[in-house]
């Protein structure tokens, strides 16, 4: 039987700083400016599809090119310099296209709202819903041009896995995320469901469906509040880092 004693031992000992690498997340520290941060880190997350090794590459290539603030680059940028920067781009099924209608779209949520934590949170204070809220977020993005292989259709109930991430990394704070914005509390939090976490949650019974949907990552989210009701992704972290570290299986995890 699972228990809370058990998930916070497994926090304790791989909730760690030098366990994240290799992860996407790693490029979010390299920012002070929460502006630049949010940034990175939806890029970072957005690429987080592929082999680990080509998304660091990537992830590594789009953030350089974008120079010491994305913000202030992004600002400053317009659809045709940005094809000049990106021209060639690809990235297994992202295009030069979608890269770049993808930076446009933050480009123009930050000058129109100031952020993106004040476009997410403008959703989420109507109705407290965050599924509702994530899909809104997800749709104003594609708004503004072909954004497919990075933010998924939301009306298709995916699990949007890749957006629960960048929120993950945005509202938590401890030592592995880095919680830059300050709006959303972690309590209303949806587990980012992949594989790892689809195949671990139903090895340690916090869901019995098939589907890695979004009614999945619910489910999980919701069965880990029992756990710990103010932070209920808190070991998403530390349950996922077995399969994708070399160094770690998910042998050890198995009760």
């Amino acid at each position: 039987m699972l228990t809370k004693e058990y998930l916070e031992e497994l926090y304790a000992k791989y909730n760690k700083a030098e366990l994240i690498s290799p992860d996407p997340l790693q490029f979010v520290a390299n920012y002070k400016n929460d502006g630049d941060r949010e940034i990175a880190a939806l890029i970072a997350a957005s690429f987080a599809y592929g082999n680990v090794k080509q998304i660091i590459k990537t992830v590594g290539k789009i953030l350089e090119n974008l120079g010491e603030s994305p913000r202030k680059t992004l600002l400053a940028a317009d659809k045709n310099s940005l094809n000049k920067i990106f021209y060639g781009f690809k990235y297994r099924f992202t295009t030069q296209e979608e890269l770049v209608n993808f930076l446009c779209a933050i480009s123009q949520i930050i000058k129109n709202y100031g952020s993106l934590e004040n476009l997410f949170y403008s959703f989420y204070v109507k109705d407290k819903d965050f599924v509702a809220s994530q899909r809104a977020f997800a749709a104003q993005i594609r708004s503004y041009g072909k954004v497919d292989t990075l933010i998924p259709n939301p009306a298709k109930n995916s699990a949007l896995k890749r957006l629960n991430l960048f929120l993950r990394w945005a509202a938590r704070s401890d030592e592995v995320d880095p919680g830059f914005w300050h709006k959303i509390p972690q309590s209303a939090l949806i587990v980012p469901l992949d594989v790892h976490m689809h195949r671990v949650a139903r090895m340690l019974g916090l869901t019995k469906r098939n589907q890695a949907d979004m009614e999945t990552a619910v489910e999980i989210s919701q069965n880990f509040a029992e756990f710990c009701p103010q932070d209920p992704i808190k070991y998403d972290f530390c349950l996922t880092r077995f399969g994708i570290r070399d160094d770690m299986s998910e042998d050890d995890i198995k009760r």
